[in-house]
């Protein structure tokens, strides 16, 4: 499931040697040589469910932008309604791209009055760019701290108290989606913020890349007496896949619209401020969806995989699954993928075509994974 990109310059992360240090599988992934395993992905994937564990993402990108307009430019290239956020908000978002898709999705900082923080996937990091770029008409300040900032996602139901000692501020008391400027691990100024991948709890922190190294060694140091294990890219796909969260390029892509996607919630067409495709968008609600992204998991045995087709009960194709896996959580096959209306409805039965044969999948209500 992990787009694995060949033939290309990688860039190493603040951290690849230390990862290379502790034996890990290195892939180029999204232009970076990542860790995509240490141990395995079913021990990883377990550690981070009922531990904690720590992913270097520092592939995402990170865009800064300042001034007085700054809030009206994310308002316009984005669907949520990033005007109710308050300094320490997070929000979660997409950013639509004129023709009914999704540019990117993307996770947005509240980090001073007129000062936001837009932290967007790898992959799309220069399509991002050069989008919101193109629809800054509001003199905003436009940052690029991709290449000088790292991030950290410390993972799992054990995240807090094993953290606790590295910082001055009441971890506990971060509420999710919510984050704090404040010291940690030695460090000053450092964003820790309740957000993450998993649905297991725990923080993204962000720090200067020459920053990065100390951050964790003494992260390793103060989670030793909790399993802390590094973890790789390849169970923060399952992790969020048990969540049913959508993964751009597979569930999300400049094809799928929010609403498909499942998505309208963050899809909020009710704000004052006009945004790219909301017309669009209105009048797709209006008319109703034709297809739906659902979840579903796999009655027969087989593991459903990226572009398999669904069919219905007649043969006929309805759609294609996006994401799946055997989740290492549930011991069961599992995937996300795009169904005709009729077909969406909870406990349908659709068939994914494997090798020729048709397995029996139903369609279950998400997350996979119930805590």
């Amino acid at each position: 499931m992990l787009r694995i990109l060949l033939n290309q310059t990688m860039k190493n992360t603040a951290l690849t040697h230390i990862h290379e240090g502790l034996g890990a599988k290195i892939v180029p992934f999204a232009g970076y040589n990542m860790p995509v395993q240490y141990e395995g992905v079913n021990a990883e994937h377990e550690t981070v469910r009922e531990g904690v564990g720590v992913f270097d993402v520092s592939h995402m990108g990170e865009f800064l932008l300042t001034g007085p307009g700054a809030l009206d430019l994310i308002q316009k290239v984005t669907t949520n309604d990033a005007s109710v956020m308050e300094i320490g908000r997070a929000q979660y978002s997409c950013m639509p791209n004129g023709q009914g898709g999704i540019v990117d999705d993307l996770i947005i900082y509240r980090i001073k009055e007129e000062q936001y923080l837009l932290v967007v996937n790898a992959s799309n990091m220069d399509k991002d760019w050069d989008w919101i770029s193109k629809h800054n008409s509001y003199d905003v300040e436009m940052r690029n701290l991709s290449d000088d900032y790292s991030l950290l996602a410390i993972q799992g139901p054990k995240a807090v108290e094993a953290m606790q000692s590295l910082t001055s501020i009441d971890l506990s008391a971060i509420k999710y989606y919510h984050f704090e400027v404040a010291d940690f691990a030695g460090i000053e100024h450092v964003i820790i913020s309740a957000t993450g991948y998993t649905g297991s709890g725990g923080f993204e922190i962000y720090c200067k890349n020459d920053e990065a190294e100390q951050v964790w060694n003494k992260v390793f140091e103060a989670g030793k007496d909790f399993g802390i294990q590094p973890i790789g890219l390849a169970a923060r796909d399952t992790l969020r896949l048990e969540m049913g969260f959508c993964l751009y390029g597979n569930d999300i892509d400049d094809t799928t619209s929010p609403l498909e996607a499942g998505l309208g919630w963050i899809t909020k067409l009710q704000k004052d401020a006009d945004f790219v495709d909301k017309d669009r968008l209105t009048e797709l609600k209006a008319n109703g969806i034709e297809r739906k992204l659902v979840a579903f998991e796999m009655i027969d045995r087989g593991i459903p995989r990226h572009d398999y087709e669904i069919a219905d009960a007649n043969g006929a194709i309805i759609g294609r699954v996006t994401s799946g896996t055997m989740s290492p959580s549930m011991k069961k096959a599992i995937g996300l993928g795009y169904v005709t209306m009729d077909n969406s409805k909870v406990d349908s039965e659709i068939y994914i075509k494997v090798r020729n044969k048709s397995l029996k999948a139903q369609v279950v209500k998400l997350p996979f994974y119930k805590k």
